[in-house]
């Protein structure tokens, strides 16, 4: 068998259209690169991907809007916080400039008007409770003024809590009154600083804008504040000096910037606001009063008498009080208006965002609603599509193209597809009506191949069978030249010739095996399991080697022997062709628990890998489409389909000792059990068996029947010499044992060399022909021969291949081994009856019947006076010469095998080569 040892590694498993992996999956694809790369994605992935991309930007977008909003939203309470802080910081302011003007007045009048400093001590109460409100306010929302405004308020607080020793020194010592004016400043103007933090990182421009004009009217009446007690001052003493002159103009002139910053800043409403409230009788007085001292200091003259009615220090101070109050009115006018604008616009930015997160999450859900729509109305005929490519692809294609490698001319290649349920005009329906075309002609492509491959088949089926027809007429003629030859050389090569025919036979049907044909030929009884061996070592090259140990009770089913035969012979050849001439191949056997007979086949060759018994075992379980590599091994495949074919399991494994040891398991269906009876052979060329040959039996033990065991004659006819399986399918022998020497004797129960094989466990002695004779497979009868006619020689090839038809009739009770049905015809029954029990004239010594022409005519169809019945053929007798010769070469061959066997001689010395004294 070419099992492909050392050869290179083949696949071993088949996809459905007959491409290989080496794992028995699916071809190998290209490489698909990282999993991360945009081409390895998903497509819900990708259509995700695709929708969540502007879906995350316009959420972005929407959340910065929904954050944007929210900011605002805290910054306007932020604002609103700030300006009630501020609105109490004016108040104290208010209180705080009063508390100031009174007290310079104080000390301007020369600290001896008692009144006067009742209502200062009153007025230092309001600032008090003014300051008292400021700092609770504070404490709630301090933190709106960002971190400058907290420093700034932290300061102004501070101021305030020493402003109880400021008055002391202010209202005590001799403090000039510009010095406590200035002093008085340092409080107020940390106050002020309030109004510019109250207005940082407002998010609306308006309300800043109103909150920068709330600042600049709250330093204008500071201004007018600062006014009041410089001209106080220069009333009680009726002159400014310098320092006061220039505080009382800077005042003035801080005054008009204020205001005209204010003016620039405010909304007309806040313009119309203050212009309807700054205006009264009292505040142009204060003007005028401030105008009339402005003319007097220019003058250098003293400043009195400037209303013309006395009392001037009073109506002034009632004056520019009246324009202050006012003022303060505008500025808390002012800030209950911010606070409003701020409630308004956090209310407005709280719903805007609550309406942006609302139109996200709208927005979220839509998009998750259109993905999933869009997802699932495409992935879902992917899927199917891909489901169904899988199962078409896995299943129904190589089911389909399985029916057509089992069909007989791929008809099935006409079977409808049926179409991906895909029914869709896109892009995917496209796709599935293209993958139904694909469908459609791998299918017809798979008709075509099982067609193709029928005809192959017809080939292979054709080719064998002529090439039997010759090789078997060609080893009938052989064995009509070793019958005749002499010459013990050329016996050996014809020989040699016979083997090589019967191999040339074994592949032939091989190419039968190829072509998945049953045996022509079966047999129709249980045949022993040495025999079906012997058979099987009967073709293959070197069987001298091979030693065998096997039961004698077991037996092969009769529809398997063939099948038997062949696997056996596949093995061993291949032990025998990849283990060195010197060694020996055992081939044994023995029951198992369970049922069934495990066969080895071991030898000690160069083996195999573990790799490539792995995938000589796989072919062996599973045998392959035949392809090219067929050729390489076709022994591994037959044996594969052999064993297939009658549910033996073969298995290759390594010998420890070196090689390969082929496990058979035979299972319990095919085996038999001997029959007693003679043997029936079904087949044109099965073997019969003759009277004559039944008396031989002894006569011819060990002389060309590689050994055989004569069996009891306990009603049972003996075998011929030539055992029955050697011819079953017309086989020979093929053995040259005259030309390889006889085989040494060997006793013992333990495998013993082929052709040494006995039917019990005790010793056997084993001994070969004569060399120098020729081995003459007949034999004289015991008692003499025959009186009368000469004798037909008898001739073992022939005698293998003779028709059952002209065996002779077996007794009664004797089972035949086929039976006929009579017709209901009276031509077919006649015609049947002469079949059956025809007219002869006797026998032949090789157990042919003698024709009497025209005796087994059906009645009717000639005439009776035509037939003239022929003489016999005279046969000639076998001569004294060749006679005393064969037994001579018999008794030297015995003698010789004897005496190896005791180590008198050596293996070539018992084995010559040389011609013998044959004739």
């Amino acid at each position: 068998m070419e099992s492909g040892r050392r050869a290179e590694p083949e696949p071993v498993a088949e996809s459905a259209g007959g491409a290989s992996s080496a794992d028995g999956g699916p071809p190998n694809g290209p490489a698909t690169g990282n999993s991360i790369q945009l081409k390895n994605w998903r497509v819900r992935t990708r259509l995700v991907a695709l929708i969540v991309l502007p879906t995350v930007v316009a959420v972005l977008l929407g959340g910065l809007r929904v954050a944007s909003s929210i900011s605002s939203a805290a910054e306007y309470q932020r604002v609103r916080e700030a300006v009630e802080l501020v609105g109490n910081v004016g108040m104290l302011l208010h209180e705080l400039q009063l508390e100031r003007d009174l007290s310079v007045k104080y000390v301007a009048g020369g600290r001896r008007d008692r009144d006067l400093l009742t209502t200062v001590n009153n007025q230092h109460d309001a600032v008090d409770a003014a300051a008292q409100q400021v700092r609770a306010r504070a404490e709630t929302s301090g933190d709106a003024l960002g971190g400058l405004g907290r420093e700034d308020l932290s300061r102004a607080l501070a101021r305030l809590t020493d402003l109880t020793a400021f008055r002391k020194i202010v209202l005590e010592s001799q403090l000039p009154p510009l010095r406590g004016i200035e002093n008085y400043r340092l409080v107020t103007d940390d106050l002020l600083k309030l109004y510019d933090a109250a207005g940082q990182g407002v998010p609306d421009e308006g309300l800043y804008a109103s909150i920068k004009a709330l600042g600049a009217l709250a330093r204008a009446k500071e201004a007018v504040s600062e006014q009041r007690a410089l001209l106080a001052v220069g009333l009680a003493r009726q002159q400014l000096d310098q320092a006061e002159l220039d505080a009382f103009t800077g005042a003035a002139a801080r005054e008009q910037s204020e205001l005209a910053a204010f003016t620039a800043v405010a909304t007309t409403d806040e313009r119309q606001l203050y212009n309807d409230t700054v205006t009264d009788q009292k505040v142009d007085r204060a003007r005028f009063f401030i105008d009339r001292t402005l003319y007097l200091v220019g003058a250098g003259q003293p400043i009195r008498n400037l209303s013309g009615r006395g009392a001037d220090a009073d109506r002034w101070f009632d004056a520019i009080s009246e324009q202050a109050d006012l003022m303060r009115d505008v500025t808390a006018g002012l800030s209950k208006s911010i606070v409003t604008r701020s409630d308004a616009l956090q209310s407005s930015d709280r719903n805007v965002a609550v309406v942006n997160i609302t139109m996200v999450v709208v927005v979220l859900l839509l998009v998750l609603l259109i993905t999933a729509v869009m997802a699932r109305s495409l992935v879902r005929p992917l899927r199917r599509l891909r489901s169904e490519a899988l199962e078409v692809a896995g299943h129904r294609l190589p089911a389909l193209v399985q029916r057509l490698r089992e069909s007989e001319d791929g008809a099935a290649g006409q079977a409808a597809v049926q179409p991906i349920g895909v029914v869709s005009a896109d892009e995917i329906g496209e796709v599935a009506r293209a993958f139904d075309e694909v469908h459609r002609e791998a299918i017809r492509l798979a008709g075509d191949e099982a067609r193709l491959r029928s005809n192959v088949n017809a080939m292979f089926v054709n080719l064998s069978r002529r090439t039997q027809t010759l090789v078997e007429r060609q080893i009938a003629l052989i064995d009509g030249l070793e019958q005749g030859e002499q010459d013990e050389q050329r016996l050996g090569d014809l020989f040699k010739l016979d083997h090589l025919a019967t191999r040339m036979r074994r592949n032939s049907e091989n190419l039968l095996v190829l072509a998945g044909q049953e045996p022509a030929r079966r047999w129709s009884r249980p045949v022993e399991i040495t025999d079906v061996i012997r058979a099987s070592l009967s073709e293959v090259e070197g069987y001298e080697r091979v030693m065998l140990n096997f039961p004698s009770d077991v037996s092969i089913a009769g529809q398997a022997v063939n099948d038997v035969i062949h696997l056996l012979a596949e093995l061993v050849e291949n032990a025998l062709s990849f283990s060195a001439r010197d060694t020996r191949v055992v081939v044994s056997g023995n029951r198992i628990d369970g049922g069934g007979v495990m066969i080895s086949v071991t030898d000690s060759g160069i083996g195999m890998t573990s790799e490539e018994i792995s995938q000589a075992n796989w072919r062996l379980a599973n045998p392959p489409v035949v392809d090219v590599s067929v050729s390489r091994r076709m022994g591994l495949f037959v044996v594969g389909r052999l064993a297939a074919r009658n549910g033996i399991r073969v298995q290759l494994r390594p010998h420890d000792g070196g090689g390969l040891t082929a496990m058979v398991l035979l299972p319990e269906s095919i085996m038999g059990h001997p029959a007693h009876q003679p043997e029936s052979y079904s087949g044109a060329f099965a073997p019969a068996w003759s009277p004559r040959q039944a008396e031989q039996g002894t006569a011819q033990q060990g002389i060309g029947g590689w050994g055989r065991q004569q069996l009891p004659a306990s009603g049972v006819a003996a075998p011929p010499l030539h055992d029955p399986l050697t011819r079953i399918r017309g086989r020979s022998s093929g053995m040259d044992e005259a030309a390889t020497g006889p085989l040494p004797s060997v006793t013992g129960p333990v495998p013993t060399a082929f052709g040494a094989m006995s039917a019990t466990t005790g010793p056997v002695a084993i001994s070969g022909p004569v060399h120098g004779a020729p081995v003459q497979m007949g034999g004289v009868r015991p008692g003499g021969a025959q009186a009368g006619p000469p004798a037909e020689e008898y001739l073992p090839i022939f005698a293998s291949v003779e028709s059952a038809w002209f065996r002779r009739t077996p007794a009664a009770g004797t089972e035949s081994g086929w039976q006929h049905t009579p017709s209901l015809d009276a031509g077919w029954q006649a015609a049947a009856a002469a079949t059956e029990k025809p007219s002869s004239d006797g026998t032949t010594t090789s157990g042919l019947p003698k024709r009497v022409p025209k005796a087994n005519l059906v009645p009717g169809s000639v005439d009776p006076a035509a037939a003239s019945p022929a003489p016999a053929p005279s046969q000639p007798l076998l001569s004294p010469d060749r006679a005393r010769s064969r037994l001579a070469s018999l008794q030297q061959g015995v003698r010789q095998g004897r005496a190896v066997a005791r180590g008198e001689l050596s293996e070539d010395e018992g084995y010559p080569t040389a011609k013998g004294d044959g004739a």
